[in-house]
């Protein structure tokens, strides 16, 4: 699966897909949506924390690409005029319910440490690795909400899928210094709770993954049929981040990092996109019209 954020992006082949679409070519449009649907995806899987939510938001997102297409002058670069439609996008969205779920990372932290720790002998937690795997993506996912919007997209991006900080910056609209102030900050956040709290970076902290797994599914508030964040499980974002220019954090950091870069990515997507129903909306015809497009 290709991130297009990373160095190794193909500007040109954008370029000539992008012309080719404003042509009224479709398989063009479709193969430029291809290229860069999958990422959108994921960020805001991982933004909403929820499958619908983020199926809801591509789509919109993916609407406002298609309609705003022609005004692509070519003053930044395609990817980077792509994603501040994003994530402008991603932060003036109704909140989702998950937003509000949690105050702050103390309510967090209160409602997690309200599920019993119940002891597990070897044997069990030999057993229940899956479900321990799915409470810690859960915990995790959790702690993300209790950022801002504009802290999660910033960490997500940052330090989860890696992106380089010029193209931060880009795509926040800010100065790269400013840009890796902000991500510094809500690194510093964000690790501060987890070192406090999770016994995953602090084996002194009482929080531990397979006892929570086992307390949740016994009070029936785990689903051990379903997967979280899946439709295949087939991928994760270590995997799907990539190399990049700048190294993201230092070597404290990563420890915490990498724990994100275990979280699965959705790989997968259907052949038949959305775009190959939009093109052939009437609604959105138009906006191929070389008749409307702008000079």
């Amino acid at each position: 699966m290709k991130n297009p954020l990373v160095t190794s992006y193909d500007e040109a082949n954008d370029l000539i897909l992008i012309n080719k679409a404003l042509d009224g070519n479709r398989k063009a449009l479709n193969e430029l949506i291809i290229a860069h649907e999958p990422f959108i995806y994921n960020v805001a899987w991982k933004y909403t924390n929820d499958q619908n939510n983020a199926n809801d938001l591509t789509q919109e997102v993916l609407i406002k690409v298609i309609t705003k297409l022609s005004s692509f002058k070519g003053k930044s670069s395609f990817r980077t005029w792509l994603y501040r439609i994003v994530f402008n996008e991603f932060m003036q969205t109704k909140r989702k319910p998950m937003e509000d779920r949690w105050e702050n990372f103390d309510d967090f932290a209160n409602q997690l440490n309200a599920i019993p720790n119940p002891e597990l002998s070897v044997e069990e937690e030999l057993e229940q690795e899956f479900r321990t795997k799915t409470a810690r993506v859960r915990c995790m996912s959790g702690m993300l909400m209790c950022l801002t919007r504009e802290q999660r997209l910033i960490y997500l991006l940052g330090d989860v899928f890696k992106i380089d900080h010029s193209l931060g910056a880009e795509i926040f609209d800010i100065s790269k210094d400013n840009y890796r102030t902000k991500l510094s900050r809500t690194r510093k956040e964000f690790h501060a709770f987890m070192n406090k709290q999770c016994g995953l970076v602090n084996l002194s902290n009482p929080c531990r993954c397979s006892k929570k797994a086992k307390a949740m599914e016994a009070a029936g508030k785990m689903q051990t049929d379903k997967k979280l964040f899946d439709p295949k499980y087939s991928a994760t974002i270590a995997a799907y981040a990539g190399s990049v220019a700048d190294e993201v954090a230092d070597t404290v950091d990563k420890k915490y990092i990498e724990f994100f870069h275990q979280h699965p990515t959705k790989k997968d997507f259907d052949k038949e996109t959305i775009i190959n129903e939009l093109v052939n909306d009437a609604n959105y015809n138009k906006y191929f019209d070389e008749n409307n497009l702008g000079s």
